[in-house]
């Protein structure tokens, strides 16, 4: 609900449940695919901070509660 248990899961866990795989998750957030995976067995929460803020809100599910369904 208030996504409390995310940060304590890793990288690869949550980017599955996401059905994303790291070259997708990469290319959303603009970085090199090598970079996700240097971090996929990594808890969310020990993931250094500028690539954690820009990670947790498309881990988290922020990024499809703005999609326009018609």
């Amino acid at each position: 609900m208030f996504g409390f248990g995310v940060m304590n899961k890793t990288v690869k866990e949550l980017r599955k449940n996401r059905c994303l795989t790291a070259k997708e998750l990469a290319q959303r957030l603009k970085v090199d695919t090598i970079e996700i995976l240097r971090i996929e067995e990594v808890k969310l929460k020990d993931v250094p901070e500028p690539l954690k803020s820009k990670i947790t809100p498309i881990l988290r599910g922020d990024e499809t509660d703005k999609i326009l369904w018609l």
